[in-house]
């Protein structure tokens, strides 16, 4: 069973997509919106998403470079559109499939078991531990010591891409590509004061480092207190 957002515009395919998951027994939620769709994967973090295109308020294939800015969740495009090259560019920006409507239930349900096959081994690990630093990808809760640390989104997606590759030096460019989605470049500055706030809510700095470390020329590593 899984936890599906059906992101779509049209309520008799909502209502259809509901009936059909729902007796595969699956839960659901709908938004009918883009933005209202982008709340509820916030709010809720569903397991999977279903993706309209032809969304009222903005473009899906806007609001696929927006979910991938703030999660890994696998997405289902669903659509009538059936253009070749814009299949592949949606795969490209990050869509873990595609189907094109009308579609059966059951192909629907393939689909499903298809993708989370592909994150199961990932979500199926426990909490990274590194010392006393305790990161929950899938809750996404840290702890130190015990302690919840307080972190925004991207601090907390920072501190877990890092605790993913403890002991390894991690270069800021690989950092704005994989935890701001900018691989063709972006400001290190973005990196930097992300970096001095998650060591603040650590309790340390950069002159004087517990947990994360700075590389000169290099990049930035998380290792357990020495």
């Amino acid at each position: 069973m899984a936890d599906v957002l059906i992101i779509e515009d049209d309520a008799t395919i909502r209502t259809a997509l509901v009936r059909a998951l729902t007796a595969r027994e699956h839960s659901t939620m709908t938004s009918p919106s883009a933005l209202d769709g982008l709340q509820s994967l916030v709010d809720h973090r569903p397991d999977v998403v279903l993706l309209d295109l032809g969304l009222p308020d903005l473009d899906g294939g806007a609001l696929l470079a927006m979910i991938r800015a703030v999660s890994d969740v696998p997405v289902i495009v669903i659509s009538a559109r059936d253009d070749g090259g814009q299949i592949i560019g949606l795969l490209d920006a990050g869509a873990d499939d595609y189907l094109v409507k009308p579609f059966a239930a059951d192909q629907l349900e393939a689909r499903i078991r298809a993708v989370l096959r592909r994150v199961a081994p990932e979500r199926a690990s426990g909490p990274l531990l590194v010392g006393g630093l305790e990161v929950d990808v899938r809750a996404r809760v840290a702890r130190l010591d015990g302690a919840d640390l307080e972190l925004s989104p991207k601090e907390f997606d920072l501190l877990a891409y890092l605790a993913e590759r403890p002991g390894e030096v991690v270069a800021k460019r690989e950092l704005l590509a994989k935890v701001w989605n900018q691989p063709y470049g972006g400001a290190d500055k973005t990196v930097d004061v992300h970096l001095h706030w998650l060591r603040r809510k650590l309790g340390e700095t950069a002159e004087d480092p517990v947990y994360l470390h700075r590389v000169r020329g290099v990049g930035v590593k998380l290792v357990p207190p020495a």
